[in-house]
């Protein structure tokens, strides 16, 4: 589209992850100080680079806040049906510690964010028993209730939360390329890793131009921008 763009994650199954690194690590020192003689400083990360006039769009892992986990914390999970209440236990007890780590590391990015007055945008899955609904200090500035309508493959409501910017609101509406899937029609849905399905997360180039021209750019889409419509 034009704009300068960097991409950063600790996978690259696609071949395309400019930076290959662990994001988890970045956050940790950048909001863990250090005394360098006698002044308190942080070690040198990647927001270092990274200016107020930048935008950092971030795709935070959701499986811990999803609401399917709280299946997981009942012990109804597909994957727990055969186990005993011991066995269940010590699994909820692991990834309640797990789901701890990515809150505090979710929190600790916006932390980043405001001490550096940078410009983040926030995406994971909308519901109402969502646990950033529930247990967060932000409110998402955006709630895209049916991601369909944009080129997306599926509904997916999806929320996004704005930090030091504000979203553009324009809807353009997609003509579909195809037919709507659901999660239920994922190959290997119905085993325990069905709700961390990666075809479930992918998004489709339509998509994603709709959103950015959308909500960031303010720029109405046209379909001569969408060669694949």
């Amino acid at each position: 589209m034009g704009i300068g763009a960097e991409d950063y994650d600790i996978k690259n199954e696609y071949g395309e992850t400019d930076h290959q690194i662990d994001l988890f690590e970045e956050i940790e020192r950048a909001v863990k100080p250090i005394c360098i003689n006698g002044k308190t400083t942080h070690d040198a990360t990647i927001f270092d680079s990274i200016t107020p006039e930048d935008l950092i769009m971030a795709f935070f892992p959701c499986i811990y806040f999803a609401e399917n986990n709280q299946m997981q914390f009942c012990g109804v999970g597909f994957n727990q049906k055969n186990l005993t209440q011991l066995e269940k236990l010590a699994l909820i007890i692991q990834r309640n510690g797990e789901r701890a780590r990515f809150y505090e590391k979710l929190l600790q990015l916006f932390y980043i964010a405001e001490e550096r007055h940078l410009r983040l945008i926030v995406e994971n899955p909308y519901s109402v028993n969502h646990y950033l609904h529930l247990n967060f200090p932000y409110k998402p500035a955006l709630i895209d209730r049916d991601r369909y309508l944009r080129g997306d493959k599926f509904t997916k409501p999806t929320q996004y939360f704005f930090v030091n910017c504000e979203p553009t609101i324009l809807q353009t509406i997609a003509p579909p390329r195809c037919r709507r899937k659901t999660i239920n029609s994922l190959t290997g849905n119905h085993t325990g890793d069905g709700c961390c399905n990666k075809q479930r997360s992918e998004i489709t180039p339509e998509y994603a131009t709709n959103f950015i021209n959308d909500c960031i750019l303010g720029v109405k889409t046209t379909k001569t921008e969408l060669t694949l419509f």
